[in-house]
């Protein structure tokens, strides 16, 4: 995986998702910076089914290619309609919370117009 999309990254090697650039086409529920920060994603019952409900909404989706999927980790490409741009998001799922981080970045440009937060939040609404 490249530099947009590692899995994790982590100067004491606890997990934790890329951080996002300086730049405003990113948003994370890991980051500590208040304009690039946005809620993780809440579940009850069990992880696994969590996690299933996610990569079937994901499956449901236009546009979206599943570009890894592991039993604590799913790495989605999210193709814009008009200029065919790619925003990676990923999902950690914590062993000890139940959350599911999430950060969504565009791939190519600087400014995204607010679409990765909304597509977040979409998310967020078809997940709760």
């Amino acid at each position: 995986m490249g530099a947009t999309h590692a899995r994790f990254i982590s100067a004491d090697e606890s997990p934790r998702l890329s951080p996002c650039p300086d730049s405003p086409n990113c948003v994370s529920s890991q980051s500590t910076d208040e304009a690039h920060f946005i809620e993780p994603l809440h579940y009850s019952g069990s992880r696994d089914d969590a996690r299933q409900k996610l990569i079937a909404i994901l499956e449901g989706m236009n546009r979206v290619r599943l570009a890894g999927v592991d039993t604590d980790y799913i790495h989605a490409e999210f193709r814009s309609s008009v200029f065919r741009f790619v925003d990676d998001v990923n999902f950690w799922f914590p062993p000890d919370k139940p959350i599911i981080h999430v950060k969504s970045a565009s791939r190519k440009g600087y400014y995204d117009f607010g679409a990765n937060r909304r597509r977040v939040e979409r998310l967020r609404e078809a997940f709760e």
